[in-house]
Formats: C-alpha cells, sequence, structure tokens
C-alpha cells in the first residue's frame, strides 16, 4: 500500500530497484561459493535447452505425462491469463522507447537473467542431492518443493543469513508483482486514466491483499490448485483476445509512417 501510494516513481521504482538489487547480491554469493559447480551446470543448462527445446514443447504424443500437465500447456496457459494485467503495466512503463529497445528489455535480457538464475540454483541443488550434501542430500530430493531452496542454503555454514536473504527477498517481488496488477486495476476501474485517487488505489491494494491472507490463512494445496484451475480456464478467452491484439498491432506497424522534419520557417 505504501508503495503504491507513493506513485511510479517513487514507490514502485524505487522497491524494483531495490529488490533487483538484493537479487544480483543473493546470485552473486551463491555462485561465488559455488563457482565451479556453476559453470558445470550452466554449460549443462544451455546445450539442453538448445537440444530439447524443441521435443518439450511438444503437447501430444509423449510418455512422460506428469511433466507435460505441470511445465508446458498447463503453465502456458497460466501465463496467457496474466498478460493481460502484466502486459498493460509494461506498456505503461515502456512509453517512450522504441520498439527495438522494448523487446531487448522486455524480452532478451529477463530471459538470460532467468537461465543464470536457474542454472545457479538449480545447478547447486542437484549437485548438493549427487553427492549428499547437506538435506537435500540425505533426503535425495524433496517432495515439497516451496522449501527446496532453504533445505540448499541450509548447507552452508552461514544459511541462516542466507535464507533471511533469500526471505526478504521472496517478500519485496512479492510486493512488486502486487504493485503492477494494482496498478492495472487502478487504471481499467478508472476508464483508463494513469493518475488516479489515492482511495482508489488503497480499495483495490486493500482487496488484493485481503484475498492473498485468506489464501495464506485457508492453506493447503486443494485450494492454491483450485485457483490455478481456475486461472488456467480463464486463459481461453484470454488467448482470443491476445490473438486480436497481436493482429492490431502488426496493421499498426504497417501502417505507421516515418513524419518527415518540419522546415522552420524563414
Amino acid at each position: 500500500i505504501l508503495s503504491i501510494v507513493r506513485g511510479m516513481d517513487g514507490g514502485v521504482k524505487l522497491l524494483s530497484n531495490i529488490n533487483m538489487g538484493i537479487a544480483f547480491v543473493f546470485l552473486a554469493l551463491v555462485f561465488i561459493l559455488n563457482f565451479t559447480t556453476v559453470l558445470d551446470s550452466a554449460y549443462t543448462a544451455v546445450i539442453g535447452y538448445v537440444k530439447n527445446i524443441i521435443p518439450l514443447s511438444y503437447s501430444t504424443g509423449r510418455e512422460d505425462t506428469q511433466w507435460l500437465h505441470g511445465w508446458t500447456v498447463f503453465y502456458w496457459a497460466w501465463w496467457v491469463a496474466y498478460a493481460p494485467c502484466f502486459g498493460m503495466f509494461v506498456a505503461r512503463i515502456s512509453k517512450g522507447r522504441t520498439i527495438r529497445e522494448f523487446l531487448v528489455y522486455v524480452l532478451l535480457i529477463p530471459t538470460l537473467v532467468t537461465t543464470a538464475w536457474m542454472s545457479v540454483f538449480g545447478g547447486v541443488a542437484i549437485d548438493q542431492i549427487i553427492n549428499e550434501v547437506g538435506v537435500l542430500g540425505a533426503n535425495q530430493g524433496i517432495t515439497d518443493v516451496t522449501l527446496s531452496l532453504f533445505y540448499m542454503l541450509d548447507a552452508y555454514a552461514f544459511g541462516t543469513l542466507l535464507s533471511l536473504l533469500a526471505v526478504a527477498l521472496i517478500i519485496i517481488f512479492f510486493v512488486t508483482t502486487l504493485d503492477s496488477g494494482s496498478i492495472v486495476i487502478d487504471s481499467l476501474t478508472s476508464g483508463g486514466k494513469l493518475e488516479v485517487p489515492i482511495k482508489q488505489k488503497l480499495v483495490w491494494a486493500v482487496i488484493a491483499s485481503i484475498i492473498a491472507m485468506l489464501m495464506l490463512w485457508i492453506g493447503g494445496t486443494d485450494s492454491i490448485q483450485a485457483l490455478q484451475y481456475i486461472t488456467i480456464i480463464a486463459a481461453l478467452p484470454f488467448t482470443i483476445i491476445l490473438i486480436l491484439g497481436c493482429i492490431s498491432l502488426v496493421k499498426g506497424l504497417l501502417t505507421e509512417t516515418e513524419q518527415p522534419t518540419p522546415i522552420p520557417a524563414k
């Protein structure tokens, strides 16, 4: 609520910059502690992605149905459901950028950062399992993936400090995500206005916070899975809207013409 009330520059942008700073420090610490392991896992990850990106995208004729249902088609639909909301947020903060800059900052750089993040933390966790290090090695992996990061960090002498840093990072990530959603909802419910009254900002921020607290209070995997299924179902109409949006974007770009530079009057 505080970051939303302070506005885009004084609140959301500031919090996002702090968030990314903590994330890079966290990533650098784990990378330095596991330099050789990370290099090996990064090489394996890059080769694996290049070789398997197409086969892993197939939605039919596959034997690993658990992977298919958990990570490909259904995850794709989940992202589609969030696309209109966060797409509007990214479009707003990208005003004034060229299309080339937009593609680099929104698609290329985040993909590289995500690949590095998964290579570092995933590679270290797999190495601990193989070499039987810490909790992950003792149990040969865990069934509750929500605690996997903390089990991995527990293997270090100052694992508690790293875990506290991870908790702070998770909280700020959650807040910044909620900020972007609240800003879009504020704009939609005010007829597209970029600046809305503070009272309206507070209403939507409080509603979103209450929903999050209720989900945590109810707990259990059943309630979370039910919410995920609803999100996936809601992705179907959004898919049609996104296709129409892509067509509109292409038509708009084709009609764009470079305006001649006006000649100043003598």
